[in-house]
């Protein structure tokens, strides 16, 4: 069983070898709202995220109940995975996808317009946070029926970038938004972003009936599916590759300012090297996903997992702030790895359990994120900052050695099953 499973993920199918471009992929009309929706989703998300942790710091002038609201978003969302993933499979995409923009939009409305406790704040997001992988789960599953072969690899792609590219926009015009019409009234204009995404899905988003329906209560059924997913093999291995190096980088990311102060670099340096970073995912996606064949995606893995350690090694050194972001921008490039693991992963998932998987590899990867920087922030309180960024640099170098010996492991089995099904 396990050696068919690595076959799926190593073997060459024909989709390896077929190289689509971005423009097919935008030609599918419904993928095209998919792809709109969400770079307006993500805006406003960061847009709300933003501006939520300046009214608190305001209210509080606490660091750390501001940075809270950063992260709050983060945690929830893999007990939400492990316990109501399964809708994902179950529920229409269309009512779906609206209940979740339109939830996204009562959540901004509430916190811009409602004078309420920190607290209740900060549970507000939390609350929203625990269903994100539902309605996240359910736009990937989607995606993956509308988009086959190397379309769909491309697809993921486009997806990321778009990501990076609303962080990058949004993070550049929030502070002028929140500066002309104050947090309140940007907070509402991330619920109005929401609710354009809720009505331009309800309209133009085909009423598609759900993939299925799982045996069993929600509850159960998302619990035993996220443990079976999980005992799957090539499932865990695949899903740690992509939370892991992720994780180690975002940890090291979440220092760039206090490395800035430490270092006595120029105020205006610490949004330069906090741009490195979407900046260069955006780049990698870019070149990864338009200049290279599927094939070659896929066995550029490791060494672009390697790409993101190496370079933070370099931080150590205290080098010049030049030199800091020209390292963090090649790091941040590794991230295009992803891209080679988007069809083995789609491979691997069992029939059913699509829409859980992806809620689950998402919500998994959100969480790395938000541990990461609590792990290698205790690393700083100790080495240092340089040395802390170094040590996520080296975690994620091992974590490219450990991904090359189970691929290798997997390409030999592969070999091994095509040997004898050939009676060698």
């Amino acid at each position: 069983m396990e050696a068919a499973a690595a076959t799926a993920t190593t073997a060459p199918t024909p989709a390896t070898h077929h190289h689509t471009t971005y423009r097919e992929v935008l030609a599918q009309p419904q993928f095209r709202l998919l792809f709109s929706t969400r770079v307006l989703g993500i805006s406003a998300e960061t847009l709300r995220i933003t501006t939520l942790s300046v009214l608190i710091f305001r209210a509080s002038h606490s660091p750390l109940l501001s940075a809270l609201a950063f992260g709050v978003g983060f945690l929830p969302q893999l007990p939400g995975s492990m316990l109501l993933g399964a809708l994902a499979d179950r529920l229409r995409p269309r009512p779906l996808l609206t209940a979740g923009f339109l939830l996204q939009c009562a959540a901004a409305a509430l916190l811009g317009l409602v004078r309420m406790p920190t607290a209740a704040a900060l549970g507000v997001v939390a609350a929203v946070a625990v269903l994100t992988p539902v309605f996240g789960g359910a736009t990937s599953r989607l995606a993956s029926d509308l988009l086959t072969g190397d379309a769909y690899v491309l697809g993921r792609s486009l997806m990321n970038m778009a990501s990076s590219g609303a962080q990058l926009v949004a993070l550049a015009v929030g502070g002028a938004v929140i500066a002309a019409l104050g947090t309140g009234q940007a907070l509402v204009v991330a619920a109005v972003l929401n609710a354009a995404c809720a009505a331009a899905i309800r309209l133009r988003l085909p009423d598609l009936p759900a993939p299925g329906s799982p045996p069993g209560a929600v509850l159960s059924a998302s619990w035993s599916g996220a443990g079976r997913l999980m005992r799957d093999r090539t499932v865990r291995r695949l899903s740690l590759a992509q939370w892991l190096p992720c994780g180690f980088v975002a940890g090291a990311e979440s220092l760039v300012v206090s490395y800035a102060g430490q270092r006595g670099f120029a105020v205006g340096t610490y949004g330069l090297l906090m741009a490195c970073g979407p900046t260069g995912m955006l780049l990698g996606d870019l070149v990864v996903g338009r200049l290279l064949r599927p094939s070659a995606r896929e066995a550029l893995v490791v060494p672009l997992v390697a790409v993101m350690g190496l370079p933070l090694l370099g931080l150590a050194a205290d080098p010049s702030a030049v030199v800091c972001a020209l390292l963090l921008l090649t790091s941040t490039t590794g991230f295009s790895y992803a891209i080679g693991l988007q069809r083995p992963f789609l491979e691997a998932l069992p029939p059913g359990n699509q829409g859980q998987a992806f809620g689950l590899l998402s919500s998994g990867l959100m969480t790395l994120q938000g541990l990461g920087p609590v792990l290698v922030g205790a690393v700083a309180s100790l080495a240092g900052t340089g040395r802390a960024m170094a040590v996520a640099g080296g975690a994620t170098v091992l974590t490219a050695g450990w991904m090359a010996s189970w691929r290798r492991s997997s390409s030999r089995s592969s070999r091994r099953s095509q040997a004898l099904r050939r009676g060698w």
